[in-house]
């Protein structure tokens, strides 16, 4: 199995939870990162703590409702490493809430980021890796892609789409390209912290204490996709805790 060694990987919403978990996992495994978040910050305090350990990483500030930040991303991978291998694209929000609270605002976030944040993507590495010859797409996505629940209908929805969205690119990409989608259900990250209702925070939370797996599960998902040999598409992953209904 060749691994992760070498290959030059870009990761979206990579400044904490699954994003941060993976972009340590791949460094331990010899790849070179460009990392990308809106928190530019705490980039900054990643890419330190991963060059202390030996890994080539680059970063910058990325929003990927801006069509230009994930383009950025791509051509900082190419300055920097002179290709790119992988996108992950990880980059997502859950501002979930009952429809009848009617929280526009928030529907219109999501749709930017978890749908057309992907697209922005695609639009940015997709002539990279045709012009490569070969590329990876990993897009993280989530089990409400699968099943909805009350208050997360918009959200649900959104990974619908995006599950449908990565689904044509497979289908689209050619026997150069692969692409992945991981769906992690409860994952101990700070995705309540933008949940507008204090009662229905609470209850995400309180569950979150019961039955949440630490990032680093999806991250190894992640790596597992990335580290096939060439000929190996590994199209779908679902990475949920036991205890999940």
């Amino acid at each position: 199995m060749p691994g992760t060694e070498g290959k030059v990987v870009a990761v979206t919403g990579a400044s904490s939870g699954i994003g941060a978990a993976t972009a340590r996992l791949l460094a331990e495994g010899g790849a070179k990162l460009v990392l990308g978040a809106r928190r530019e910050e705490r980039l900054a305090a990643l890419a330190d703590e991963l060059r202390e350990k030996g890994c080539e990483v680059a970063y910058t500030a990325v929003d990927v409702t801006r069509r230009e930040d994930p383009a950025r991303l791509v051509e900082l991978a190419r300055e920097r490493f002179g290709r790119l291998d992988v996108l992950v694209g990880n980059a997502g929000i859950g501002p979930v809430s009952p429809l009848d609270d009617l929280r526009v605002d928030d529907w219109d976030a999501m749709i930017d980021v978890n749908v057309k944040g992907l697209l922005y993507g695609i639009a940015a590495a997709l002539p990279v890796f045709r012009s490569q010859g070969h590329g990876q797409f990993v897009h993280t996505l989530s089990t409400a892609a699968y099943r909805t629940v009350p208050t997360m209908a918009v959200y649900s929805a959104s990974k619908v789409a995006a599950r449908t969205l990565t689904e044509g690119l497979r289908q689209e990409a050619g026997p150069s390209i692969r692409v992945s989608a991981v769906s992690p259900g409860f994952v101990a990250t700070d995705f309540i912290d933008s949940v507008p209702d204090a009662d229905l925070r609470a209850r995400m939370n309180e569950s979150k204490e019961e039955t949440a797996i630490p990032p680093a599960a999806v991250a190894r998902a992640i790596r597992f996709a990335i580290e096939q040999p060439d000929d190996v598409d590994v199209n779908e992953i679902v990475v949920r805790p036991t205890a999940q209904a």
